[in-house]
């Protein structure tokens, strides 16, 4: 099999406990013949992968003649400069501390952990394990933790196939049984593309940003535009860069898988939609506030509110009337978007935010009967909707129906029979974001249209957004990949 993986190793010998494999060659062979008969992934188990070592040159050589490597050279140099720096891991101390909670004894203030291809033995760590794995992808990791204050890695190192014992070496195999299957691509079909495609998506969302009709409708425009697209989840992290773009269909945060994502594809040189500036411009509110305030872009009536500031809610609601909106900075699908009648429930709104976040955006009241929503890529309309709002509700998202999120109906229809301002504004306020995929929310009102949110990550659903364009909406976002790709 052409696609499947190579194993590099310095001595052969170090393979006896395991199933004899045609796909194991040392690591002077593979340096001093060039892998040409190979064209799949590596996996390098060098001993050392110190500077210039020989496993240092496996994984750099591999790079350079278009393989994939494990790990890929920039993780061999993120462990040797672990001193200088690391990479945060989201909930460290809490589940090391859960840990150490299990293990007899007086309390621990040192945890030694081996990680094979993401896994380890205890299986209070098998989370951490694979946050550290996908961090830094390194088949055999050997990672001390040290608690002074708080918890931290004293030290990460590749540890070497040889050095491990039995019950290690059980670990290994079937690590890299289940690390061959399910992370290594599968061996291509006849046709070949010119491109590959992540899509990454989460199928537990509850509003995802795509539909599985869409999913599979992006999956075959692709296809027309010589790219290969697959369905990623965050899972996929450490696979990334077997990728030549990254294109999110999930909700996406700052402090949130969708943004690292995001960040690794940037940093590696990957066409990405999102791309990680648009996810920081559009995600807060009010850095989006003071954007189209400094650009003189048309939005409600702003006013940033601080908690610290000790705001005067009789002098606000003064100067905005009642109704008037409260918005947290960082919710999506009018998730922490409230209204307050008077200034009893200004107070009690604003609190009850204050304790999501310690700045707030008040806005005055715009009550219509719809939103217009106007796509736009490479600064160009693409398509255009109207959403009304949720029934007997004054926002397109009702979250407190009987628990269940209710929107209103909609309207899909060509951008060319939407009223022209609209669109000259929604291109205005794109075109400070970037060149990516955006879906503008614009109210019509009486001084003209006005910008209510711009989002980096638009719903494209079945049905709804491609209601006017059908397959070709999906054909225009794909060739616009291509066309970035071909660049």
């Amino acid at each position: 099999m052409q696609n499947a993986p190579l194993v590099i190793l310095d001595n052969l010998a170090d393979w006896q406990p395991y199933h004899p494999s045609q796909a194991i060659v040392s690591a002077t062979d593979y340096i001093s013949e060039g892998g040409s008969k190979h064209r799949g992934p590596i996996i390098n188990l060098c001993d050392d992968l110190s500077y210039l070592s020989s496993g240092y040159y496996v994984s750099l050589l591999a790079e350079a003649r278009g393989q994939r490597s494990l790990p890929p050279i920039s993780a061999i140099n993120d462990l040797a400069n672990l001193s200088q720096y690391q990479l945060y891991l989201k909930d460290l101390t809490k589940q090391l501390n859960k840990f150490v909670a299990t293990q007899a004894g007086t309390p621990a203030t040192q945890v030694n952990l081996l990680i094979c291809f993401g896994r380890c033995q205890e299986k209070e760590l098998e989370q951490l394990a694979r946050q550290i794995f996908e961090t830094y992808p390194c088949p055999i990791l050997e990672v001390e933790f040290k608690h002074e204050g708080r918890w931290f890695i004293s030290a990460l190192r590749n540890r070497p196939l040889s050095d491990l014992n039995d019950t290690e070496q059980n670990l290994f195999g079937n690590a890299l049984e289940g690390f061959s299957k399910k992370v290594w691509r599968k061996s291509r079909s006849r046709k070949e593309y010119r491109y590959d495609l992540a899509i990454l998506h989460d199928p537990e969302e509850s509003i995802p940003t795509s539909d599985k009709k869409a999913l599979q409708k992006f999956i075959r425009a692709a296809k027309e535009c010589d790219i290969e697209a697959e369905l990623i989840t965050q899972e996929d992290f450490g696979r990334l860069l077997e990728f030549d773009a990254l294109f999110i269909r999930e909700t996406t945060r700052i402090n949130h898988h969708t943004y690292h994502f995001a960040k690794k594809a940037e940093a590696n040189g990957m066409v990405v939609i999102d791309h990680p500036d648009a996810i920081l411009r559009c995600a807060n509110k009010v850095f989006l506030n003071e954007l189209l305030v400094k650009n003189k872009v048309p939005q409600p009536r702003s006013e940033l509110l601080v908690s610290a500031n000790s705001p005067n809610f009789t002098e606000i609601g003064e100067r905005f009337g009642y109704p008037l909106v409260l918005k947290i900075p960082d919710g999506s699908f009018s998730i922490g978007v409230e209204k307050a009648r008077n200034e009893e429930e200004f107070r009690a709104v604003a609190a009850e935010l204050f304790k999501t976040s310690t700045i707030l955006l008040v806005q005055e009241w715009l009550p219509t009967d719809f939103d217009w929503r106007i796509g736009v890529l490479n600064n160009r309309a693409i398509y255009a909707c109207k959403y009304f709002m949720a029934r007997n509700h004054w926002q397109i998202y009702n979250h407190a129906e009987g628990g269940r999120n209710k929107s209103g109906s909609f309207e899909c229809m060509g951008v060319h029979q939407v009223p022209r301002e609209v669109v000259k504004v929604a291109l205005q306020a794109t075109r400070l974001i970037g060149d990516g995929l955006y879906g503008v929310d614009i109210k019509e009102t009486a001084r003209g249209p006005v910008i209510i949110e711009i989002n980096d990550n638009p719903s494209i659903d079945s049905g709804v957004e491609d209601l006017y364009l059908g397959d070709e909406l999906y054909r225009i976002i794909m060739s616009d990949f291509e066309r970035r790709l071909d660049e």
